[in-house]
């Protein structure tokens, strides 16, 4: 649960996520699905590899990465899996045509606005640019989608920082334990403000809250937040020592 790993997949989801959105808005008018790929498909991979090769420079810095790179590094874990089938099903929810008043869906969104600030943000700041389009109660979804999450990766925290503890044995972290953990705890700690409090909700301005980027907040925020979170404490609980 390294620094750059981390960062590097926050990239990678942030680019994918915001690629897929930008390709539904270039066939949403009936264009064929090869003439949009094209013109999506390039800036996604150029955008991406920037930020990737600046997060590589920082794996660099620890002097021995090419020593540490294994093909072991792309298999994905149990959150990973998890992660990537709820992002798949937040993106699916908020794509979908969104017409539906069934008790249970206004439930959870009721629900979900009670419980996170950031949610009540996000329906004052909708209602004041005049959007809806379901996308209320697609961040609902995601928030939902977050907490189960969360708690799904709280139950194998210990199991986690001890394959982190196994894993640093091995090779060392140019930050080294304290400094990952309290790095990721300011990022998870500024996360929540900006997204769970609502604060960067607040600031966002209408043409932003209506295109890709808000599309990416609203979808893939909660579970990055999530994610963010999770990683902060098995950090933390594998920066204490060995019990």
């Amino acid at each position: 649960m390294g620094v750059a790993r981390l960062l590097a997949k926050g990239w990678a989801v942030f680019c994918l996520f915001a690629g897929a959105h930008a390709l539904v808005h270039a066939l949403s008018p009936g264009v064929p699905v090869l003439q949009a790929l094209e013109p999506n498909a390039i800036p996604v991979f150029l955008f991406g590899a920037m930020g990737l090769l600046f997060i590589a420079g920082y794996g660099f810095s620890s002097g021995h990465l090419l020593s540490r790179f294994k093909p072991l590094h792309f298999v994905p874990g149990f959150n990973e899996i998890v992660f990537v089938l709820f992002a798949v099903l937040s993106f699916i929810v908020q794509i979908l045509p969104h017409h539906l008043s069934w008790g249970i869906l206004n439930a959870l969104e009721a629900a979900i606005r009670f419980a996170v600030p950031g949610q009540r943000a996000l329906e004052v700041n909708l209602a004041c640019c005049n959007l809806d389009g379901g996308r209320a109660f697609a961040a609902a979804v995601g928030w939902l989608l977050a907490f189960i999450f969360l708690g799904s990766a709280i139950s194998r925290l210990r199991i986690a920082a001890a394959l982190v503890r196994l894993e640093r044995k091995r090779r060392i972290e140019p930050l080294g334990p304290t400094g990952i953990a309290f790095a990721l705890g300011l990022a998870a700690v500024a996360g929540i403000q900006a997204l769970f409090i609502g604060s960067l909700f607040r600031l966002l301005p209408c043409q932003a809250l209506s295109g890709i980027l808000g599309a990416v907040l609203i979808g893939v925020g909660p579970l990055m937040l999530a994610y963010l979170v999770a990683a902060a404490l098995i950090n933390l609980l594998a920066a204490s020592p060995e019990t």
